[in-house]
Order: structure tokens, then sequence, then C-alpha cells
């Protein structure tokens, strides 16, 4: 029997450009593999087609596991305020990854081509705001750059 694969659907929701500070603690070279590295995320802002606004800094970071290849894994929550004074929560989890000497490149802060490297992630959204409840009930998806200035996500909603 053939199987036929459903149709995955998704639609752009926004552009988030973060701006990240130093780590405020880095394991070193861990048991688990890697380094744990918890870095705040000191601001940014976000912008689609219905939903744009800044990321509140002071309530988010990133709790970023870099494996001895240079991989990033990473699990950051964050607190956006739109533009008409609506709260979300989103929390991603993603995968940062590709040739060493990319990689390298990546964690000196060099510009690197988002076409060098493997850079996803799996976003999930919290809010009290009735007119975005929809983002409590859907799953959403980002695909990511590492530009110098700091992470940038293009994220679509999975429809």
């Amino acid at each position: 029997m053939a199987v036929t694969p459903l149709p995955l659907t998704t639609e752009f929701l926004f552009r988030i450009v973060l701006t990240a500070g130093t780590p405020q603690m880095s394991t070193g070279p861990a048991a688990r593999g890697g380094e744990l590295r918890v870095i705040p995320v000191t601001g940014g802002s976000f912008e689609g087609p219905a939903l744009r606004g800044e990321v509140v800094p002071g309530t988010t970071a990133d709790w970023l596991r870099v494996e001895a290849d240079g991989t990033a894994h990473m699990d950051v929550r964050l607190v956006l305020k739109t533009e008409r004074g609506q709260t979300l929560y989103m929390h991603y989890s993603g995968v940062r990854t590709g040739p060493a000497e990319v990689l390298a490149r990546l964690g000196r802060g060099e510009a690197v081509d988002a076409g060098a490297y493997y850079f996803r992630t799996a976003v999930r959204f919290e809010t009290a705001d009735p007119e975005l409840a929809w983002l409590n009930r859907v799953l959403a998806v980002g695909i990511g750059q590492r530009p110098p200035a700091g992470p940038t996500y293009d994220v679509y909603v999975v429809r």
C-alpha cells in the first residue's frame, strides 16, 4: 500500500531580530557533553504582516548548549509586547549546526551566509489576550541566521 504524505502548509508570521548580551554563566565542558551558556537577550523587535512589536528586555534568555564540534542547541524564552500593548510568551528550542569551519566563523562573530549552515527552531506561544489566543493552539517553526548583531528568525505558523 502506497503512502501519500499529507501536505505541510505554513504561513509567515513575523521576522524577529534579537540582541544578546555576554553569557551570564558558563559551565565549561560538562559531563552531559558540551558547554552550557546562559545568554541574556537584551532586546529586539519583531515584524510581520499582522503582528509587530518589541522584545521585553530583562525577561528573556537563551540556555545554549554547545557541543564540542560547535553544534548549538538553544532553549530560548522571550516575552514579546506588540505595538498595541498585547503580551506574548514565546518559547523555542532549536539546533544550529554545519561544517566545523563555518561554526568556528560563527563562534568568532563573523558574518556567514545563512545557506552555509543549518539553523531551525520549533516555536510555541502563550498569551491571555483574546485577539491573539489562536497562537496558543498552533505550532510554529523558525528558520534562523546568525549575523554578527544577533540571531534573526523568520517564524512561520504551521497550518
